[in-house]
């Protein structure tokens, strides 16, 4: 398309003027200088959304070249010593992404280390060093201080959990405790014992623990901060949830942990029979599919609590696909 002149020959006869700040300005000269265009073709292309192809030439190697060292520089003797920047020194294409945040944590061990003397929430210490509370759960902060090797003990900050759930009528030592996986039967088992009933399926039990599925996971690990004193004597821990899958390696997880290896958690096997009972009753034929998917990869854990014809009846039940939820039970069974 031939191109319109005016009177002086000019084809680009409009004026486009426009104020910037100091910073600005210099991240722009910096751009056309490794563009290798001029300042009015770089400006233009940007604004009308085209690719800027960089022109290769002297000037833009020696730009390049110049702005590499800098980066190296920076890299080198900006950060606080505790910051190891060999990622980025290898990776120069990743700082210019987390440059701002890797300068708000050199600040915070720089001018406020002592803050470090005492131990806060990850979300606590998110915001104190980055002014995002949840930068480390969501943003991407723990992978960026793994990048820089500053671990959690580093920043000295803790992961919380979910609140310990229970419900307790007694607070005598030893006592049975029990863990229910789901809500409806923790609830209900909960109403059944305020009602004055110590006593599930004839054994004697004096807290209910809402399990919450794989939060109790989570939750156990803070047991210790979580529970009353009464909670932490020898007390006998029993586990009860849904008999598939999901809900048998929520227990072989929990007698993994390490504060209970030795104790150990115990089926409540009169529940898991008193389950088996009612949905062979029922037909197993007739239950509800397992979900897709699941880690079908248990151990011998919560088998071998059982004789040899229950065994046979998980077994035959996991490899139907079907699963019996704890709500099969209720009031009338406990």
């Amino acid at each position: 398309m031939e191109r319109k002149l005016d009177n002086r020959g000019r084809w680009r006869n409009k004026t486009v003027a426009f104020r910037v700040s100091e910073e600005e300005a210099k991240q722009i000269d910096e751009c056309v200088r490794l563009s290798g265009l001029t300042k009015q073709d770089y400006i233009v292309r940007r604004l009308m959304c085209r690719d800027i192809v960089v022109q290769g030439n002297p000037r833009v190697y020696k730009a390049l070249k110049n702005q590499m060292a800098e980066l190296y520089e920076e890299l080198k003797y900006r950060y606080h010593p505790r910051i190891n920047t060999f990622y980025y020194r290898e990776h120069p294409e990743c700082y210019e992404r987390d440059r701002e945040k890797l300068q708000l944590l050199s600040d915070y061990l720089k001018d406020h280390s002592e803050l470090l003397l005492v131990q806060e929430t990850m979300n606590e210490r998110s915001f104190e060093i980055f002014h995002r509370e949840k930068y480390f759960q969501r943003e991407g902060g723990l992978e960026l201080c793994k990048r820089v090797a500053i671990t959690p003990e580093t920043l000295a900050f803790y992961e919380t959990s979910e609140p310990l759930s229970y419900y307790s009528c007694s607070k005598q030592t030893p006592q049975n405790i029990l863990i229910i996986e789901n809500k409806d039967t923790f609830f209900d088992i909960r109403r059944y014992m305020n009602s004055g009933n110590d006593r599930i399926m004839g054994r004697e039990f004096g807290t209910v623990i809402y399990g919450a599925g794989k939060g109790i996971w989570k939750t156990f690990e803070d047991y210790v901060n979580g529970a009353e004193r009464y909670f932490l004597g020898k007390n006998a821990l029993f586990y009860f949830g849904d008999l598939d899958f999901e809900g048998i390696l929520i227990f072989e997880h929990l007698i993994g942990q390490k504060r209970y290896r030795e104790s150990g958690i115990h089926i409540f096997k009169e529940a898991y029979e008193k389950m088996l009972d009612k949905a062979w009753q029922l037909g197993f034929s007739r239950l509800p599919d397992m979900k897709e998917k699941q880690n079908a990869n248990i151990g011998t854990s919560f088998l071998s609590a059982f004789d040899a014809e229950r065994r046979h009846q998980i077994r035959e039940l996991l490899d139907m696909g079907k699963y019996i939820p704890q709500e099969i039970l209720n009031e009338h069974d406990w």
